[in-house]
């Protein structure tokens, strides 16, 4: 019988990691009400929360980047796992609102920041040389998954209980299971457990560190493909993270649907998007991963259309459907052109570059939402900004190229050279 790779451990460690830390984060937009209720806070403060947070996750990804780098993936995911844990925790104890920006705003979203698919990331590209379209999926499939077991749990858990103990629950998942699984099973190369990557050494391999040159990140910025793939990454973490996972749930509220309503249109759109996040990885393995993201982009736009005239149940569960097809499934081939565009760079750099345009967008998509709904005591205008910014997503993947077509280019000019 043949022995299961050690790859597939790593992976379905970062899964676990991502379900419960990410899960967290995703869950805010249970807490919206709560918060609101218990600290007399209006819309628009509480969404300032969650962009604070948003802004602290994203400028923290560079950094992570590096840090992961000089310590490797393995401390990096398991100190911040601690800190998300510790941190949710002690939420509990807060009687006023300058106490859920410190906590959350900085101590959550530093954890989270941590665990995020910037160290794991690195650790697929360090265990895999083949199958990283499938690896890529299965990792990012862990935010899908946190979104359809920890949003929806955490929403029943505040109707039947309380918010704080909500966040005890949720402390304790991280610190008393996620922590140690970390720490007792992770390895951040190979050479570790004595094997090779999935598919063996590639000839270019070299350690992610050793590839960040002086001026590298200056030589990136410059690069049309790193705006063409930043940008659409932004309008990404507006139009989800920010957006749908900070206000679906008070949007569906304000139209009269119940808590269980809410919770089957949550878990929807978890569950499809675990299925999204898979196909997504595999396809990108066989296909285009250019035209797969200008297809998600295109998608997702037509699913908000759908969103706007959600006044019946069905509607907003055949929402959830759609969206949750395309929600995180972008995640896996922007990152396959990312290895693929910047073999001579950073991994961990470029994709902490990647995470703070997204988090920048998710930011500006939990913030702005909110400003729009206390001016005007609804969503939809924020709501067609959205579309519109996710056509023009659509249509910056369509102007980038292909990367083997780049490749032969830049063989083709070293060899007349």
């Amino acid at each position: 019988m043949k022995r299961l790779h050690y790859a597939w451990i790593i992976v379905f460690i970062t899964f676990l990691i991502l379900l419960a830390v990410q899960g967290v984060r995703l869950s805010f937009g249970a807490f919206v009400e709560p918060w609101e209720r218990e600290f007399s806070l209006d819309r628009g403060t509480i969404s300032l929360i969650s962009t604070l947070s948003f802004v602290v996750y994203g400028i923290s990804q560079p950094v992570i980047g590096r840090l992961v780098d000089r310590w490797g993936a393995r401390a990096v995911l398991s100190w911040s796992t601690l800190l998300t844990g510790i941190s949710i925790f002690s939420t509990c104890f807060i009687t006023s609102p300058w106490q859920l920006f410190l906590l959350y705003g900085l101590g959550v979203s530093l954890g989270v920041g941590g665990a995020s698919n910037v160290a794991t990331s690195v650790l697929v590209v360090n265990w895999f040389s083949k199958k990283r379209g499938l690896a890529f999926g299965i990792m990012e499939a862990g935010f899908g998954a946190g979104q359809m077991l920890l949003v929806p749990g955490s929403l029943m858990l505040i109707h039947w209980f309380s918010w704080k103990l909500t966040v005890v629950a949720l402390g304790l998942l991280l610190m008393v299971v996620v922590l140690p699984a970390a720490l007792l099973l992770l390895r951040n190369h190979p050479s570790e457990k004595n094997e090779e990557p999935i598919g063996g050494a590639a000839e270019e391999e070299v350690e992610t560190g050793s590839k960040t040159k002086a001026g590298s990140v200056t030589a990136m910025f410059r690069m049309r493909q790193f705006w063409l793939l930043i940008l659409p990454f932004l309008i990404c973490g507006f139009t989800t993270v920010g957006l749908m996972d900070t206000h679906l749930i008070p949007f569906s509220h304000d139209h009269g649907f119940s808590t269980t309503v809410t919770s089957a249109a949550v878990s929807l759109l978890a569950g499809f998007n675990i299925a999204g996040i898979l196909l997504s990885g595999i396809i990108a393995d066989r296909w285009s991963s250019r035209k797969i993201l200008c297809f998600l982009y295109a998608v997702r736009a037509l699913s908000i259309v759908i969103l706007i005239y959600s006044h019946e149940p069905y509607l907003l569960l055949g929402f959830a459907v759609l969206f949750g097809l395309v929600d995180f499934a972008t995640v896996a081939p922007t990152q396959m052109l990312a290895t693929q565009y910047f073999q001579n760079y950073s991994i961990g750099l470029m994709i902490g570059w990647l995470s703070l345009a997204h988090q920048i967008g998710s930011a500006l998509g939990a913030y702005v939402p909110g400003v729009i709904y206390t001016v005007r005591g609804e969503y939809t205008l924020a709501f067609y900004v959205s579309i519109g910014m996710l056509v023009l997503a659509s249509v910056m993947n369509v102007m980038l190229r292909e990367p083997a077509a780049m490749n032969r280019d830049s063989a083709a000019v070293t060899e007349k050279v």
